[in-house]
């Protein structure tokens, strides 16, 4: 600017003169970053859309993954209820002749490891067993029932049913535990012969089983009750080592006497002060009242263990001669 058109200007002009190039670079430099946030926003815009995109995609994964998962569920359900209603239906009914029999068995789970049965063997021999699956659910049920049905079709050639001895070592060489995915079990096998009243018995690993001898009066009523375990001392589970053999006992039934025979899930049940019920206290309460059968015994140990599921599998079979 020329010095005479200079001093024709007011000083507020010459002011904007002066600052003009600064607005001018400002404004060029607003304009940039105000280019490089558009850019910015459709770069986001574009990220955005696609990302609702994605998320509806997702969306539409994780329900069609719901429903799958729950047919899944609602198949497996019904498959373990399947398996719960066969482990059930291969337990027997109760007898109403001579011996009658009455039980209780109540799984800790859907499935459980405990099975047992009774038969005649033939016309003089009776047999009565009950048998422990280390564990629960699937596995623990479909052994259980592969050595229930053995023992009712009795399909060890090996073995002489009149024999406990020898049906558990026959058990013990059929069902070792490797070849069971690691599970092992225990049972009491015990055979009456009706002609002498004889009971032999014998057991793998199992609580003993309680005889129950009743005296009667005159007119049936129920008198003095005195009890007797029959267990094997020291025996070992079915399955835990090869070659075992399991010794065999004897005892005289008489008329009118009861045999208990049940799983310790009978009786090893936690109560106060860190305390667990006992196999004597399972033998004083049925033995305070013959009269008190599998239920009564089942309903007794639920009031020992409060709200909830038992820890482990009920079962009790109760045999009357």
């Amino acid at each position: 600017m020329s010095t005479e058109a200079a001093e024709s200007l007011t000083e507020q002009e010459l002011e904007e003169a002066r600052v003009a190039p600064a607005l001018a670079g400002m404004l060029a430099e607003t304009r940039g970053k105000l280019a490089e946030l558009e850019a910015e926003h459709s770069d986001l815009q574009l990220l955005y859309e696609a990302t609702i995109a994605h998320g509806e995609a997702v969306e539409d994964q994780l329900a069609e993954s719901n429903i799958l998962l729950q047919r899944t569920q609602a198949r497996l359900e019904e498959e373990l209820n399947d398996a719960s209603r066969y482990a059930c239906s291969i337990l027997p009914e109760p007898r109403s002749e001579w011996p009658s029999t009455e039980w209780y068995f109540e799984p800790s789970t859907e499935l459980g490891g405990d099975s047992f049965g009774y038969h005649h063997i033939d016309a003089d021999h009776f047999a009565i067993y009950l048998i422990d699956v280390c564990g629960h659910g699937i596995g623990a049920a479909l052994l259980s029932a592969t050595i229930i049905n053995v023992l009712r079709t009795q399909a060890m050639s090996s073995a002489d049913f009149r024999d406990p001895s020898s049906v558990l070592a026959a058990l013990n060489d059929t069902f070792p535990m490797e070849n069971q995915n690691n599970m092992f079990f225990t049972i009491w096998y015990g055979v009456h012969d009706r002609r002498s009243g004889e009971l032999r018995y014998s057991s793998g690993g199992h609580p003993a089983a309680i005889l129950l001898s009743v005296d009667r009066d005159d007119s049936g009523d129920i008198g003095a009750v005195s009890t007797r375990l029959l267990g094997n001392k020291g025996n070992v589970a079915i399955g835990t080592f090869p070659g075992l053999q399991f010794p065999e006992a004897t005892t005289i039934v008489k008329t009118h006497d009861q045999l208990l025979v049940y799983s310790d899930g009978a009786y090893e049940i936690p109560v106060a002060d860190d305390q667990m019920l006992s196999q004597q206290d399972l033998v004083d309460f049925a033995s305070a009242d013959a009269g008190r059968g599998p239920e009564a015994i089942y309903e007794w140990v639920q009031s020992q263990n409060g709200e909830g599921a038992l820890p482990d599998d009920f079962s009790v079979v109760k045999v009357h001669f």
